[in-house]
């Protein structure tokens, strides 16, 4: 049974940075007859929003000469088949209609308009389900979409690159070039998979990035940045209309010409910033700011993962004196490995933030 539902982990991990805000969903179709070895006759992946959904897909992979092999074959599948309609009709629906044996699932939806609808159609139905398979692994896969629904705001990634002697920044925010190419081509894939990017008012202002994939096929996210007092330039990178921005700001009742692809929100904390962005349907958000925003969201427990890059340059010597320290790292540690010539960590934070 777990083989099964592995691979069809292994499928959902296909439609990463395609999907959002739908979850990563995969189906593994066997035919499990007595007395028989399984044999997989379908499998499918949700592959992009809007798009059929894993189930569907998996269906459709069956060979004409299979079909008849259904009622005696288990749907694997890593989330609760849906039971309402979206872009795409409920998945359980079609599960019924094609007469599917069984259906073994690693997680329920979190989704309100699902929650246990999709399992409690499939047994209504007749059809045996199986539920709780392999769970972690499925909520490991979907952390940003159980995340987005169980704590109601954006998986939040903290993202910095250090020196050896630990030094985000030189002195006066002076941007320093730290990591290896290679380095920053992951970063632009990892931008590519969330769907947002947030800087504050330093980082925008030193930096001038552009905050795109520029370095890697995929899908710009939603650039947000934090300019409490809209003191930004207009005519920095972040406002040139290329792809969605917001900005976050504390000047109430302030009247403010809005740019193509640019809006402006109002906000008072990071929590009140995160409840827009998920309002705004934003699942996660890797934050790439300086030293103060990074360490504004560590002080307030609002992050799940850090992901830091040390290099073996030394900057807090000679003319960096007075170089800006990084973050100090904490939780769990989840892997270490290098990227070219830099180490790259990532840790989880502790449960119940």
């Amino acid at each position: 049974m777990n083989q099964f539902m592995r691979r069809a982990l292994e499928l959902a991990t296909l439609g990463r940075g395609h999907v959002s805000p739908n979850p990563m969903v995969g189906c593994v179709i066997v035919h499990e007859a007595a007395g028989k070895t399984p044999r997989i006759i379908g499998e499918g992946w949700h592959q992009r929003y809007g798009e059929a959904h894993a189930e569907r897909n998996a269906l459709l992979s069956v060979r004409p000469e299979d079909v008849h092999l259904l009622p005696e074959s288990t749907a694997y599948v890593t989330l609760e088949p849906c039971s309402h309609y979206g872009k795409q009709p409920p998945c359980a629906d079609l599960l019924i209609e094609k007469q599917i044996g069984r259906v073994v699932c690693c997680n329920d939806d979190p989704n309100p308009l699902v929650a246990s609808n999709g399992f409690a159609k499939l047994r209504a139905a007749g059809i045996p389900v199986e539920t709780g398979v392999l769970v972690e692994e499925g909520r490991e896969l979907n952390a940003r979409f159980f995340t987005f629904f169980e704590k109601k705001r954006p998986y939040i990634i903290l993202k910095w690159a250090e020196t050896a002697d630990g030094f985000i920044g030189a002195e006066g925010g002076m941007p320093v070039k730290i990591t290896g190419d290679l380095a920053n081509r992951l970063v632009h894939r990892w931008r590519s998979e969330e769907d947002g990017i947030l800087v504050g008012t330093n980082t925008a202002r030193a930096d001038n990035p552009r905050l795109n994939t520029r370095l890697w096929p995929g899908k710009n996210p939603t650039r947000i940045v934090i300019d409490n007092q809209l003191s930004l330039d207009k005519s920095l990178n972040l406002f040139d209309g290329s792809q969605p921005t917001i900005v976050y700001h504390q000047r109430e009742g302030q009247v403010i010409k809005e740019r193509p692809k640019v809006i402006h929100s109002f906000t008072l904390s990071l929590v009140h910033l995160l409840q827009d962005l998920h309002h705004r349907q934003i699942q996660s958000v890797l934050v790439e700011g300086g030293a103060t925003l990074l360490e504004s969201f560590i002080e307030a427990g609002l992050w799940d993962e850090m992901w830091v890059f040390r290099s073996r340059m030394m900057l807090g010597e000679g003319r960096f004196a007075d170089a800006i320290k990084a973050p100090v790292v904490h939780g769990r540690l989840i892997s270490r490995e290098m990227v070219g010539d830099d180490e790259l960590t990532i840790y989880k934070n502790s449960p119940g933030n």
